[in-house]
């Protein structure tokens, strides 16, 4: 596959991100161009590895080594043709997806594999620019109705694949524009909103019927969704947070990260906020409680807001630098890991546990915090316990809380429907990702629980696939 002794040539080489004090000034993305020169050498790195273990580090099953050979042999469309048989969006993960194809690539072992995720993402943008990527509608309808609720990459996904196969789909969103996390809630310096827009237009141009701000369950009832609806997918996402119950969490200025990003997707949207509304890091002191993407999210949002310092505390070890015996490749590689937004301001501190909060008029001023220390039991878990006189307190204007989320919100359409939960409160799917209701299936977040985009759209994909066979007797060609 590509050029046999490529790997031994070529260095692995990635797109540049612009100059932090260019791009903390706009919500622009953060790479420049990548030279086509370039992407033929990076993809003249694929080796012919025998066992291509990519295939298996990604979720969706992209024939990673096929498209990358394609492309080093110029063969643009038959590349995309062959990416778009396994990847529905392949412009969201190619932009936002941790590759976790890449970190089982065989190259990974001296941790310089190939770029795949950016071959992915001039594969697709290549094919929008050639206008070989446009509305496909299906030439018949199988007269059958199916309703996607939650419209994020799971919802999309799961659209696009049931459309295609010639059902009526009608897609619910409760907010006013369509793409769910993509949309509001991810960064615009991650992925510009204009990229998810262009693939929502384009389902909708493929029949696709659309419909927002319409909280199923609130606005529509649950009863008049099972009587208008073949079958029925949710996908509404994990929506309930991880809190804090600590003294001094009810004072203001204290947020749940997905509260201060969505707003912010919101205001570059052009949609205004009064000053009472406003969540705002400028000139003020940050805290960061989580140390994960969400976290590093806000990280790079309240440096463009212009708060006056940032800190984001994380409850558990910092991670190692390399790899650890027993975390061989090709495993997904558990090691620090530092995102743009590190790059751009703020400190970070790990094996902080917070105690509680303080404040003057209501308003927070203090974080009051421990260090602890983690050690394998017996029976090898991990317990923590307080480091000795190591308390601590953080000036604090504003707190925003990244710990991810517990499960999806189980009032209203989940409880009226009367799905069954798993042992972590997720909507309980089997295989087929069929729920405990007949007609009733499930994708995404909302029964996997939280995680990446592109497991939530390999889930909207399986669910296409099981409502298909539900609604044709057995019978499927989704893929």
């Amino acid at each position: 596959m590509g050029k046999i002794t490529g790997f031994m040539e070529y260095k692995r080489e990635t797109p540049e991100r612009r100059p932090v004090d260019e791009r903390v000034g706009d919500w622009k993305e953060l790479y420049k161009e990548f030279p086509g020169d370039k992407l033929k050498t990076q993809a003249a790195r694929c080796m012919d590895c025998g066992t291509p273990f990519c295939h298996s580090g990604c979720p969706l099953g992209n024939l990673v080594p096929y498209w990358n050979d394609m492309i080093y042999k110029g063969r643009w469309k038959e590349a995309l043709d062959l990416l778009l048989t396994t990847a529905s969006f392949p412009e969201f993960t190619g932009r936002v997806c941790p590759a976790l194809c890449e970190a089982s690539c065989v190259l990974n072992i001296d941790r310089n594999p190939v770029t795949i995720r950016q071959i992915e993402i001039e594969i697709v943008e290549r094919g929008y620019k050639e206008g070989w990527i446009k509305p496909e509608p299906p030439e018949s309808r199988t007269g059958k109705k199916v309703a996607v609720v939650g419209s994020g990459p799971a919802g999309l996904a799961a659209a696009q694949l049931l459309n295609k196969a010639g059902h009526t789909v009608t897609l619910f969103e409760k907010s006013d524009r369509m793409g769910g996390i993509l949309m509001y809630g991810i960064p615009d310096f991650k992925i510009e909103k204009h990229i998810v827009q262009r693939r929502v237009d384009l389902m909708a141009a493929e029949g696709v019927i659309m419909k927002t701000n319409v909280n199923v369950g609130v606005d529509y009832k649950v009863s008049d969704l099972l009587r208008d609806f073949d079958a029925i997918c949710l996908s509404g996402g994990s929506m309930k947070p991880r809190d804090l119950a600590i003294p001094g969490r009810e004072l203001k200025g204290i947020h749940f990260a997905m509260e201060f990003l969505i707003q912010q997707n919101k205001k570059n949207a052009g949609v205004n906020f009064s000053k009472e509304q406003d969540i705002t890091a400028k000139g003020k002191k940050v805290i960061i409680l989580g140390g994960g993407d969400t976290g590093a999210d806000c990280v790079g949002t309240a440096v463009r807001q212009g708060a006056a310092s940032i800190h984001q505390y994380e409850l558990l070890p910092k991670p190692a630098e390399n790899r650890e015996a027993d975390n061989p490749w090709p495993q997904w590689p558990r090691i620090l890991r530092s995102s743009s937004s590190h790059e751009e301001g703020g400190t970070r501190d790990y094996c902080i546990q917070t105690k509680s909060f303080s404040g003057k008029d209501g308003k927070v001023t203090k974080l009051h915090a421990v260090r602890v220390e983690w050690a394998k039991d017996k029976k090898g878990g991990m317990q923590i316990k307080e480091t000795p006189e190591s308390e601590f307190e953080q000036d604090a204007d504003m707190v925003l809380l990244a710990m991810g989320f517990v499960n999806p919100l189980h009032e209203g359409l989940l409880d009226e429907l009367g799905v069954k939960y798993d042992a972590r409160g997720n909507v309980a799917v089997n295989k087929e990702m069929r729920t405990s209701i007949d007609k009733v299936f499930s994708a995404g977040d909302m029964s996997r629980g939280q995680s990446l985009v592109v497991w939530a759209i390999m889930d909207g994909r399986a669910a296409a696939k099981g409502i298909d066979k539900f609604l044709m007797e057995g019978k499927t060609e989704i893929v």
